[in-house]
C-alpha cells in the first residue's frame, strides 16, 4: 500500500476508514477489466439476449409488451449478479493478508466491512445506470412518473445494500476466491426462479410456490410496479406501495441477518 495511504489509515476514524477502503475497492474494480465485464457487460448481455432472442417466445398477459415487463425484472435481478465479485474480493483480501495489515494499524476494523458496502453501492450505481440506459435503447418505456422511475432505481440500490452483506459473508466463509465464486453462484436459483424474466403464472405449481415467496420476486415486482405507474394494479394485482413495502421488509431482514453474520465471522477470522 502506498505510504500516503498508509499514513491516512493510521489517522482513520470509522468514517475516514470507510471511505479509504471504499476508494481502494472502487479503484481495484476500475483497474481490473474482468470485474468491469462481469459487473457491467454481463448484465447488459443478458438483457439484450432475452429481449431479442427469447422475447418473441415469452409473453405476458393483459397486453403488456414483454420488454416493459422484462427490463425492470432484469435490472432488479441483476443486482445480485453485479455483486458476486464482492465475495471473491473479500475472500482474497483475507487470504492475501490485506485485512491483517489493517489490523496491525490503529485502524477501525469495522471500516473493512462498511467500506466494502460503500464501494458496492458505487459500483452498483454505475452498472444499473448502464443497464437502464440500454433498457431504454432496446424499447423499454416508463409508464409511471419520473419520480417513480427514480424511486425504482433507489429501491434497487437498497436491495443491493442488503445483498452486499450476503456476499461479504460468503467471502468471509469461503477462504479463497474460487470457493467464494462457487458459493456466490447460489444466486442463480433466486434469480431464475422468480418473476424477473417470466410471469410466475407460467411456472409449475411447486416452482411457483418458491417464486412467490422469495426476495427477488418481491423486488422485481416492486420495481415493475413503480415503472408501470397506473397500470401496476391492473397487471400485478396490487399497488406499487404494496410491493415496495414487502420488498423493503425483505431487504431489511436480509441486511440485519447477514450483517450480523458478517460481523461475527469477521471477528473470528
Amino acid at each position: 500500500m502506498p505510504s500516503a495511504a498508509a499514513a491516512g489509515l493510521r489517522r482513520a476514524g470509522l468514517a475516514t476508514g470507510t471511505v479509504l477502503v471504499a476508494k481502494r475497492a472502487v479503484l481495484t474494480f476500475l483497474r481490473t477489466p474482468q470485474l468491469v465485464i462481469v459487473g457491467t457487460v454481463q448484465l447488459v448481455g443478458f438483457l439484450v439476449t432475452f429481449r431479442y432472442v427469447f422475447g418473441g417466445a415469452f409473453g405476458t398477459s393483459r397486453g403488456l409488451p414483454y420488454v416493459d415487463f422484462a427490463v425492470p425484472g432484469f435490472i432488479a435481478a441483476g443486482v445480485p449478479f453485479t455483486l458476486i465479485g464482492t465475495a471473491v474480493v473479500m475472500a482474497e483480501d483475507l487470504r492475501r493478508g490485506f485485512v491483517d495489515r489493517l489490523r496491525s494499524l490503529p485502524f477501525p476494523s469495522a471500516a473493512v466491512l462498511t467500506g466494502r458496502v460503500l464501494a458496492d453501492s458505487v459500483v452498483l450505481t454505475w452498472s444499473l445506470a448502464i443497464a437502464t440506459l440500454v433498457g431504454f435503447a432496446i424499447g423499454f418505456r416508463l409508464h409511471g412518473s419520473i419520480a417513480q422511475g427514480l424511486a425504482a432505481f433507489g429501491l434497487c440500490l437498497v436491495f443491493g445494500l442488503a445483498f452486499s452483506w450476503v456476499f461479504i459473508t460468503l467471502g468471509l466463509i469461503a477462504g479463497n476466491g474460487q470457493a467464494a465464486q462457487g458459493m456466490a453462484m447460489l444466486v442463480f436459483p433466486l434469480t431464475f426462479g422468480s418473476s424477473a424474466y417470466v410471469p410466475v403464472e407460467t411456472m409449475p405449481g411447486w416452482l411457483r410456490a418458491f417464486a412467490d415467496n422469495q426476495p427477488v420476486t418481491w423486488m422485481a415486482n416492486a420495481v415493475r410496479a413503480l415503472t408501470l405507474g397506473d397500470h401496476a394494479r391492473d397487471f400485478l394485482g396490487h399497488s406499487a406501495a404494496y410491493y415496495v413495502t414487502y420488498s423493503l421488509i425483505w431487504a431489511a431482514g436480509i441486511m440485519i441477518v447477514f450483517s450480523a453474520l458478517a460481523v461475527a465471522r469477521f471477528r473470528r477470522s
